[in-house]
């Protein structure tokens, strides 16, 4: 296991074109413990992998929740991830994934480690429109694109975390999210998320501050979009603004993620001008320093309403 936490170690500041480290890892199978499956969770999210620490239960927790740790001074909650995802580990929960979610730090109980790989974004598909669904965003083909190969499973992390420990207030509060968005007539925010909670979020802040939008699940589908609406508009010497005020896009996506599609955007001279936020669950410096690096107009953490509208309302105004 020293090896797999050193791989972490050295490869979280990979910075790769359209390239991602995928951490494998197993839970169980079914009741009796058969067909265990392979998951995957992006390196940028652990932390750490620690052998199971002892676990001190809480009262009253929540379904899923083993408890909390306590790792170096931090108290950090544990989650019981096979049981949230409906497998069962035939040799137990051996394994914690310390992993950076979103502004806050939790523990995922798995049963075993396997290896990380690299992968392009191209080899991840997503699964919104398959029988997976739920808590898978994506599979990964980890031989690449040929027969037989072994697949993965993406978990989404924000729609498990949702789950686990909902929310008591008001993700988007019309009271204080602040003014009405002032955009060009005829021009709307193109968004790009693979998470489905996490789009059903920011199409609340969006229409909170009446700001329209078009949506899409992966960083291809965002890049092919915007040349598509923006082909009239340039091909009549009018800027892509016209039709596009601005992209907000995730990170981590399906086929092209959000560093490369923001690098493309800002090389592109037909499209260098138009703002970009990134908003993204990954955290840290590292990972700021890399959306620096593509050209970002700015970075927001997920989620706060109120945060996005206002780095919205800068952007623009800076435009």
């Amino acid at each position: 296991m020293s090896t797999v936490q050193q791989e972490v170690d050295e490869r979280t500041n990979l910075t790769g074109s359209n390239k991602f480290e995928l951490l494998l890892f197993r839970l169980g199978g079914d009741a009796n413990g058969d067909r265990s499956e392979l998951f995957g969770i992006n390196v940028f999210k652990v932390r750490e992998i620690v052998a199971m620490p002892a676990i001190t239960a809480v009262a009253g927790s929540l379904p899923h929740m083993l408890g909390v740790v306590n790792l170096r001074g931090q108290i950090i909650p544990v989650i019981d991830l096979p049981a949230v995802v409906g497998c069962t580990p035939k040799t137990g929960l051996n394994i914690m994934l310390v992993t950076e979610y979103a502004r806050t730090t939790q523990g995922f109980a798995v049963e075993s480690v396997e290896e990380i790989v690299r992968l392009d974004w191209n080899q991840v598909l997503s699964a919104e429109n398959s029988a997976v669904g739920g808590m898978v965003t994506s599979i990964a083909r980890l031989d690449g694109d040929i027969e037989n190969t072994r697949l993965a499973q993406v978990l989404d992390v924000e729609q498990i975390l949702r789950q686990i420990t909902p929310s008591d207030t008001k993700d988007v509060d019309p009271d204080t999210i602040g003014d009405q968005l002032q955009i060009k007539e005829g021009a709307v925010i193109l968004a790009a998320d693979d998470s489905g909670v996490a789009r059903t979020l920011i199409e609340q802040a969006l229409h909170a501050i009446g700001a329209p939008f078009v949506m899409t699940k992966t960083g291809k589908e965002a890049w092919d979009k915007l040349q598509t609406m923006t082909a009239a508009s340039l091909a009549e010497g009018k800027p892509a603004s016209d039709k596009v005020a601005m992209v907000l896009t995730d990170l981590e996506m399906p086929e092209m993620d959000g560093f490369t599609l923001t690098r493309k955007i800002k090389q592109d001279e037909r499209f260098k001008t138009l703002p970009v936020i990134i908003h993204s669950s990954l955290s840290g410096s590292t990972n700021e320093e890399h959306i620096k690096s593509v050209g970002a107009d700015a970075y927001v953490a997920k989620f706060v309403a109120e945060e996005l509208a206002a780095a919205i309302r800068k952007v623009l105004k800076n435009k």
